[in-house]
């Protein structure tokens, strides 16, 4: 005999329709956002400053509400998986009555019962996934990779400016900064990654005193001897070593522009202020992907009028 396939019920389907909800609450949201942004010109200041605090009060509220909402989805997701494993448990103590029953039940129930098991389990570990998923983005929301992302919003908000990821493969800084001049209109500035680090490198190693005081050895915390600077300098330009505050430092030498660094949590980093030309503007994150330090490009806020075919 085939066994019957099991099809989902309504109070299945309810993790889903959820998150359904809470999708089409945000993507709602996010038009009302963009409403309010064009409704204020750009110059009038002092209102998109209210503006701004407005947004994030907003978007706060929803989240705190999407939190409570998964709670309690999770509190009775439990529930009914406890409900289920239960009436699994109840079916194998259960007992018949007569000898006459009890004869037909051997003969035409024990394949049924054992697919009905076998679905009742399905049913609570599906249940239990459901849950698992629901806490899961309950924490997300109240992470602080989460928390950081609405801060550092708020603050390329006021600038008219918003996130552009760069992926996450250890050249992301010079990723950043690449994407940076892609966008300026001096096509000398134009250099690729492998550009970058090599000539990052090279100024590094044309200028050993400037930064030789800021490396020290790990283990002995000495500060690098000739070969140990010379494997450091070679692992900017061959491999996909993270960069940091000193390749920055580096390369605004070499591009002769000045770079600011946007944070959630600390006042904006600016390096190579004597350089009176545009600024590259980088967003650093410490807990972006949940690999830690990572650094974003930034791009002009999108109108809303554009914002669906982005």
């Amino acid at each position: 005999m085939m066994e019957e396939e099991r099809v989902e019920t309504p109070e299945e389907t309810s993790d889903g329709q959820l998150g359904k909800q809470h999708r089409k609450e945000k993507k709602d949201m996010q038009a009302k956002i963009q409403s309010m942004k064009t409704a204020i010109p750009k110059n009038d200041k002092k209102r998109r400053k209210q503006m701004t605090e407005e947004i994030a009060k907003i978007e706060a509220d929803l989240n705190q509400r999407h939190e409570e909402e998964l709670r309690q989805l999770k509190s009775t997701t439990n529930t009914e998986v406890e409900e289920v494993l239960n009436g699994v448990e109840t079916m194998k103590m259960e007992g018949g009555g007569g000898e006459e029953e009890e004869e037909e039940e051997e003969v035409q129930q024990p394949r049924l019962t054992k697919a009905q098991k076998r679905r009742d389990k399905k049913a609570a570990q599906e249940k239990e996934r459901e849950s698992r998923i629901a806490e899961a983005e309950v924490q997300n929301l109240q992470g602080v990779r989460h928390q950081e992302g609405l801060k550092l919003a708020e603050k390329l908000a006021q600038q008219q400016l918003q996130i552009k990821e760069i992926s996450s493969d250890g050249h992301c800084m010079y990723r950043a900064i690449e994407d940076q001049l892609a966008h300026r209109s001096k096509p000398g500035l134009i250099m690729s990654v492998k550009d970058l680090r090599s000539r990052t490198a090279e100024h590094m190693r044309g200028h050993a005193d400037d930064f030789l005081p800021f490396l020290t050895n790990s283990n002995t915390g000495d500060m690098y001897t000739s070969d140990e600077f010379e494997k450091y300098c070679s692992d900017v330009e061959h491999t996909a070593a993270w960069g940091g505050q000193l390749e920055l430092r580096a390369l605004t030498q070499v591009l002769h522009l000045p770079v600011e660094v946007i944070q959630a949590d600390s006042p904006t980093i600016k390096i190579g202020e004597e350089f009176d030309s545009e600024s590259i503007t980088l967003v650093y994150m410490r807990h972006a992907y949940g690999l830690g330090e990572h650094y974003n490009s930034v791009e002009l806020l999108k109108d809303p009028a554009n914002a669906e075919d982005s």
